[in-house]
């Protein structure tokens, strides 16, 4: 039979909670037996997404930041939502280097890590209706 697990989160967009999320993420993974690589890869991930949610999302902390994770088999798929300003252009914001934020010293990589340790993500947005992101890895296969 398949393994099928699922959570969901949802915290306050402060930036204290980003390290919360990545730590919640990778101890719901922990029964996937993850290679410490893939463990340090998803945070990264995570950590990029639930950050642009928070820094580009909203400008209030009482807003809300949710995260999903679904285990089915060695596939994880993780979302993090926000339901803050949205983003008018999805393609140019998947550019890198590109923020919206420059005077927060922002690198414009977030999108760039989270293509580069996940195997696939996805974003959706609407301008004054949020963001989702959707990222998905194969855990424990190795290659070879």
């Amino acid at each position: 039979m398949q393994r099928r697990n699922e959570m969901k989160i949802s915290f306050d967009a402060r930036s204290v909670n980003e390290a919360f999320a990545r730590v919640a993420v990778s101890a719901f993974l922990i029964d996937m037996n993850p290679t410490l690589d893939e463990i340090s890869d998803i945070k990264t991930a995570v950590s990029e997404a639930v950050t642009n949610a928070i820094i580009h999302g909203y400008d209030s902390p009482q807003e809300k930041v949710e995260v999903t994770c679904l285990v089915e088999g060695n596939r994880v798929e993780i979302t993090v939502e926000d339901t803050g300003r949205g983003i008018a252009d999805v393609k140019r914001a998947r550019e890198a280097f590109y923020t919206t934020r420059p005077e927060l010293e922002r690198s414009g990589m977030g999108f760039a890590f989270m293509e580069a340790f996940m195997d696939e993500v996805r974003v959706t947005s609407a301008v004054g209706e949020g963001t989702r992101v959707w990222m998905c890895k194969k855990v424990g296969v190795q290659e070879g």
